[in-house]
């Protein structure tokens, strides 16, 4: 970083699943969307760090790593689920070494995947030691990964407001969870949705968070002219500081007809032999029902728009990241070279993507994120990676603005998150929010059994407030699992509410609830009183 920089790139990947996890089952479906991201997303991504260092790259990058993903991590549960999970994709994986020995075209691919997942196995249980919080956090201490939070359990706090509590706690309970693990506050948080409101700044700010994140219309829509646009930061009236989405680069990442991913050498997501091949070899490695599932061994490149699909080409699917790496980066330049002039400091160009995106729907992400930090690093004279907390600091006087309240997702007014499929969700989790106001206020001082069923109502109210839930019941994936977790979560509360209330609480009942939605271990259920 000591070239003559003019302006900077601010990569921000947000890491997030739901809380998902049931001791209950043997084999449930929707846990296989860790292990699947595990494999696919953060192991790939801890890799590329790892070369990068190794290879004395300088570099930065912002992640955002949520509380449920981060508990996911270090449960022992999931811990040892995902090892099972990967032996069995490692045992399928010499499988397919075997059975396309003679198919020249599918081959090689083989090899790569038995080999890919062989390393996953290695970098999680003898690298990681099972929890990838020690990987995140080792690039943290070194300073070239910043960190940031999100709410307790994503929740979309601009339709929480009515009951500031509820926003209060979605943000403290957070802000403890990342202390807890990984040593120090947080700088930053990305607000569920990237959802915002006027006036959550404050809450932020008890929390000593120093930033956060909105969609590009959240800063051109502020009650003040943003003076440069999206390219600088706006201090809220308290000091705390608004980021804004670049449309531009965001476009070329996410755009189903713009964007790098859907280029014709990349690899086919929808083509998996979870569903091509015949359904007895297979049966051992989907879901023990029999129902097909994507296993992540995918033999097909997109091809181009119809349903015919040519054998995938690594080492040619590898080029085109390249390419599509440096591309990027020239565009940037291009981008930095026009601000400069009409700027009087470096601009920032903030990408947000979610981080899923590289290596699990785009297959070749975190290999494009590899080429484009070295060649940033290398090459560019111009463009210098930073970290939002990096560039407060370079730049400590901002213009005071207010953004305007915002999202991202369709339209940009939290839309996907209250409309006609997901609206009657809002009603009973405001009631319960009051109801935990409630009986927060009248047992501030309770012990033993009372204080371990008021915990757990904090639990349970935090889970139903997910906007994961609200998202799959308007995007119609997995809308039967998304209602059940939705009423499981609110009906629990109100049993627990009604129980503390009677003063009638059965401990093995509770312990049966503790066990089951056992997220924040040591949450303090205080966070809801006034």
């Amino acid at each position: 970083m000591g070239k003559n920089i003019k302006g900077y790139l601010a990569l921000v990947l947000h890491a997030h699943l739901p809380y998902v996890r049931h001791p209950e089952y043997e084999d449930f479906l929707e846990e296989d969307w860790l292990y699947e991201a595990i494999t696919e997303t953060y192991i790939p991504l801890l890799n590329v760090f790892e070369g990068l260092v190794r290879d004395d790259i300088d570099f930065r990058i912002t992640m955002s790593l949520t509380p449920p993903l981060v508990n996911m991590f270090s449960d022992p549960l999931l811990q040892n689920r995902y090892l099972k999970h990967i032996n069995s994709l490692i045992e399928l994986a010499n499988k397919e070494v075997e059975r396309t020995r003679w198919m020249p075209e599918f081959h090689d691919t083989a090899i790569m995947y038995r080999d890919k997942f062989a390393g996953c196995r290695y970098t999680f249980e003898d690298v990681y030691r099972k929890n990838l919080i020690n990987g995140f956090k080792k690039f943290q201490d070194m300073g070239k990964l910043e960190i940031i939070t999100c709410g307790a359990t994503h929740g979309f706090l601009p339709l929480m407001d009515i009951c500031p509590n509820a926003v209060r706690a979605q943000v403290q309970v957070a802000a403890r969870d990342y202390e807890k693990h990984f040593g120090r506050p947080p700088r930053g948080i990305w607000n569920g949705e990237c959802g915002y409101y006027p006036g959550l700044e404050d809450i932020l700010k008890e929390s000593k968070i120093k930033y956060f994140f909105v969609d590009s219309h959240g800063i051109l829509h502020a009650d003040k002219r943003p003076k440069y646009g999206v390219f600088a930061p706006l201090f809220c009236q308290n000091k705390v500081a608004a980021f804004g989405r670049d449309i531009e680069s965001s476009k070329s990442v996410w755009s189903a007809e713009e964007g790098y991913p859907g280029d014709y050498n990349y690899r086919e997501f929808y083509r998996d032999i979870g569903f091509d091949l015949d359904f007895d070899y297979i049966k051992p490695y989907i879901h023990g029902s029999g129902l097909r599932v994507n296993t992540g061994i995918k033999y097909y490149k997109v091809t181009g728009p119809g349903m015919h699909k040519e054998p995938y080409n690594r080492r040619v699917a590898i080029d085109t990241a390249a390419s599509h790496a440096g591309n990027f980066m020239f565009n940037r330049e291009q981008q930095v070279e026009h601000l400069n002039g009409i700027m009087d400091r470096p601009p920032i160009i903030v990408s947000p993507y979610d981080a899923e995106l590289f290596g699990h729907w785009w297959y070749e992400g975190p290999d494009f994120i590899n080429f484009l930090i070295r060649k940033i690093s290398c090459d560019s004279q111009t463009v210098g990676l930073i970290t939002p907390s990096e560039y407060l600091e370079k730049f400590p006087v901002n213009q005071v603005s207010t953004p305007s309240f915002s999202s991202w997702g369709n339209k940009g007014y939290a839309e996907v998150w209250l409309e006609e499929s997901n609206d009657w969700v809002y009603r009973h989790i405001h009631k319960a929010s009051e109801r935990m106001n409630e009986i927060a206020n009248n047992h501030k001082d309770s012990s033993g059994l009372l204080k371990r069923a008021l915990n757990q109502a904090v639990r349970e109210l935090l889970l139903a407030q997910s906007s994961d839930w609200a998202f799959i019941m308007k995007t119609k994936t997995m809308v039967e699992y998304a209602l059940k977790r939705t009423k499981d979560h609110i009906n629990r509360f109100t049993d627990l509410y009604y129980a503390i209330k009677s003063g009638n609480i059965d401990e093995s009942w509770l312990s049966g609830l503790e066990s089951k939605d056992n997220v924040f271990g040591d949450i303090d259920f205080r966070v809801y009183c006034d």
